[in-house]
């Protein structure tokens, strides 16, 4: 299934790909839908002929989920971007925040701040959350994800490394594509899948590799995160992303306004955002 959070007028709805029709879910965004025990059931029993639809085409995608409790992002998870950024191989994941105000739609223009010269791309898989856990062991962290999405985790990087520390270059407003859709584990070969991750930038690649070289997996990322902290319904996990950065290249290449940048992934679809001056 292909699940999203779709505008309309001057609301939002959770929404399912059925055809080329988005079929309305009865909630007002995807993290409401997933809140419900039976959400799956749900979504599995809507069809385009007996609730309110939408065309594909004139779609306004939202962020997959608006307002997510919580957003964890892991660095350093795919082998070649730790030896591009000069790190050695971590033994734990390395995470850091990312807050809701930080999410746009998959299409939505990205605003380049004034106040940085050194604004990145980052491609990445995205598990959601699709129920409540804590604690969780292997079989417990499996049926907690509801699917994958796909982010552009926009890196703010010159004030990313004014210290040690790196949440102030991730959480900008606005700055963070997620979507289009949430797509069930089904569709792209399980929990821990093997799908391609590109990032073009005006047409140029700038970032490939696979999802089944994360250093961290879907599962161990669940089990791991949620023995630090109760995950919920619409909470999202961002895995990584891999080589092929602007910060890592020489001479370093940055979004300065006016380029197209599409970060994809197989199976799942695209983020496609113009980069605009602020």
């Amino acid at each position: 299934m292909r699940l999203a959070t779709i505008r309309t007028g001057d609301t939002t709805r959770a929404v399912k790909l059925d055809g080329d029709r988005l079929v309305d879910l009865g909630e007002k965004d995807l993290g409401i839908f997933l809140a419900h025990d039976d959400w799956k059931n749900r979504a599995e029993a809507a069809r385009a002929d007996d609730a309110t639809t939408y065309p594909l085409d004139d779609a306004d995608f939202a962020p997959v989920v608006p307002t997510p409790s919580k957003v964890v992002c892991v660095g350093h998870n795919y082998t070649n971007h730790i030896k591009e950024m000069g790190r050695e191989l971590p033994s734990y994941p390395t995470l850091f925040p990312k807050f809701a105000d930080s999410l746009i739609g998959a299409n939505d223009d990205i605003v380049r701040p004034a106040e940085t010269e050194a604004f990145d791309w980052e491609v990445e898989l995205v598990v959601v959350i699709g129920e409540h856990v804590r604690r969780a062991d292997d079989a417990q962290a499996e049926a907690a994800i509801a699917g994958f999405t796909v982010m552009n985790d926009i890196s703010v990087r010159d004030w990313q490394f004014r210290s040690i520390e790196w949440t102030q270059g991730k959480i900008w407003d606005n700055s963070t594509p997620v979507g289009p859709f949430l797509v069930t584990p089904d569709e792209v070969g399980g929990v821990r899948p093997s799908l391609e991750v590109t990032t073009t930038v005006d047409g140029a690649v700038m970032q490939r590799d696979d999802t089944g070289t994360l250093l961290f997996d879907p599962i161990t990322l669940v089990k791991y995160i949620s023995t630090i902290t109760r995950l919920h319904p619409g909470d999202m996990i961002a895995t990584g992303t891999p080589a092929g950065v602007g910060h890592a290249r020489e001479p370093k290449v940055y979004l300065l306004g006016g380029q197209t940048i599409v970060t994809a992934i197989e199976g799942l679809g695209a983020c496609t955002n113009k980069v605009v001056q602020e």
